[in-house]
């Protein structure tokens, strides 16, 4: 993801790279030079990148997943310093797919089982996606479900009935696959299925790019990209 940001910010004519950093490097010597940084890394190394914009008031667009409660903790409570953009998918698609999920549970209701099925790269290291957690907690919030109570990761064995409160959530691996989402609303007698399939990277690229011209504009607050479409 971090070649493919540059690649796209230099076709850009509105943006220009002051800096890049990976494993090792630091982010202090380049703070100054930029309006907003970037984070597709590693959840363990966002709440310093965050830390170090708020000490020098430079906005943030976070891509990274797998943050455990205590460093999602940590990095919130800078949203009264800096405006940060955090998102689980930057994808405009993918977007679209959050607000039409809500929107099929709505009208839908609750006799319909709910089932999420996410695949992507054997390289990726957290599962569930955090496009399909964001996609669970869109649902819970819907039903008005604690979704630590109700979500359900794969099944095996003798498993019993399924609970209508349950929603599912299965993780595919292999190849070299992108990104694929989909959620299914399932009833007695019918089915309905809404999925998005990203084949290039630079579709979440050009969407943490526009967070990042957006987000230098804004007081500070926690966003998520659903606020920089508009959608909310």
């Amino acid at each position: 993801m971090g070649q493919t940001l540059v690649a796209c910010a230099e076709r850009n004519p509105q943006l220009q790279v002051v800096g890049q950093i990976d494993l090792g490097d630091e982010l202090l010597p380049l703070i100054k030079e930029g309006e907003v940084v970037i984070d597709f890394s590693f959840h363990e190394a966002t709440g310093s990148f965050a830390s170090v914009c708020a000490e020098h008031s430079k906005a943030l667009v976070i891509g990274t997943t797998g943050h455990s409660e205590a460093e999602k903790s940590q990095i919130s409570n800078l949203k009264s310093q800096i405006p940060i953009v955090w998102a689980s998918n930057y994808s405009t698609g993918v977007n679209t797919l959050f607000w039409l999920a809500r929107k099929a549970a709505e009208i839908l209701g609750p006799n319909f089982d709910l089932e999420i099925v996410e695949m992507h790269h054997r390289m990726k290291k957290d599962a569930p996606s955090g496009t399909a957690e964001t996609l669970a907690e869109i649902l819970a919030d819907v039903r008005k479900q604690q979704l630590n109570k109700v979500i359900r990761h794969g099944r095996h064995g003798i498993t019993g009935e399924r609970m209508a409160t349950e929603i599912g959530m299965h993780s595919l691996r292999g190849g070299d696959v992108v990104g694929d989402h989909t959620v299914i609303f399932a009833a007695s007698g019918e089915r309905l299925e809404l999925t998005h399939k990203a084949s290039s990277r630079e579709t979440f690229a050009h969407g943490a790019l526009r967070a990042a011209q957006w987000v230098v504009q804004q007081k500070p607050g926690l966003y998520d990209m659903q606020a920089v479409l508009g959608l909310r």
